[in-house]
């Protein structure tokens, strides 16, 4: 019975010793797949090719990554500015939309809409050119309500409100970049944050009809000033990738949107908390 029997490595010797080179065997699963990053999704043609000099935790496609999401950042906050400032400097148009709130909730529907589309679809998030064509629709919007909130604030309070806010977020991003302090962890204490600002408004919307209690509407506003800096730093590490929790490079259009919206929202709260009305 031993005799019928042909090894793996008789059969292997008396090949080479026929003349024909054998190939060399296929490599494992796990050699094939060891290069791989786990955030490698796949759905992209060309992907595999790029990943066999790079990963996505390679350092250079980080800094792509963040120069991409920066620079698009760059131009939501200047249309805001300019749609801000046009609200607030120019008196016909200022009267204009305060004469038509059915634009504000136009616009706000609007917001709505595109920010589920892109934090909630993968597909138009991640295709080109969808992805920027509804980041604008969403910027505009955005810009829209930033600028008729403003509108309601005399013209030295929007101002200083937008160099607060401007010197807030260099800050937090200055020490979000260079601290060694991971905010990504602290998901739990965000959450029960937002718990409070979501109990929060509810009393606020609660009282207001009763009467105008300006000490519980500062609360609120100081709350979320607070809690969106907080998210500002949350998603600069999740944008940086060297902390417990990272954004994947792919997702340059979520990163941009939840860092533009954490700005805009520090605005309107410092807006409430410090602005004053136009006499």
């Amino acid at each position: 019975m031993t005799q019928g029997k042909i090894s793996v490595t008789n059969k292997t010797t008396n090949g080479a010793q026929g003349g024909g080179a054998m190939p060399p065997a296929p490599p494992s699963y796990e050699e094939a797949t060891a290069g791989s990053s786990p955030s490698y999704s796949g759905s992209y043609l060309g992907d595999g090719e790029m990943l066999t000099e790079f990963t996505w935790d390679d350092k250079n496609i980080r800094r792509i990554f963040i120069r991409k999401v920066y620079a698009i950042l760059m131009i939501q906050l200047f249309v805001t500015v300019a749609i801000v400032a046009l609200f607030t400097f120019c008196d016909p148009v200022r009267i204009y939309i305060q004469s038509h709130p059915g634009w504000y909730w136009a616009s706000y529907v609007v917001f709505f809409g595109t920010y589920l589309t892109l934090s909630c679809c993968t597909a138009p998030r991640r295709q080109f050119p969808w992805n920027l064509i509804l980041l604008a629709i969403f910027t505009l919007s955005l810009s829209y309500m930033t600028g008729m909130l403003s509108s309601f604030y005399n013209t030295k309070s929007v101002v200083l409100c937008l160099g607060i806010t401007a010197m807030v977020c260099l800050s937090v991003t200055v020490f979000s970049f260079q601290t060694k302090v991971d905010v990504t962890s602290c998901h739990g204490v965000l959450f029960i944050l937002c718990m409070v600002m979501f109990f929060c408004g509810i009393v606020l919307a609660i009282v207001v009809p009763f009467g105008y209690v300006p000490w519980l509407h500062a609360i609120y506003a100081a709350l979320g000033a607070i809690l969106f800096t907080m998210f500002l730093a949350f998603d600069t590490q999740l944008l940086m990738g060297n902390r417990q929790y990272a954004m994947s490079p792919e997702e340059y259009i979520f990163a941009t949107l939840s860092i533009y919206l954490d700005i805009v929202y520090i605005f309107s709260f410092f807006l409430q908390l410090f602005g004053s009305g136009r006499e």
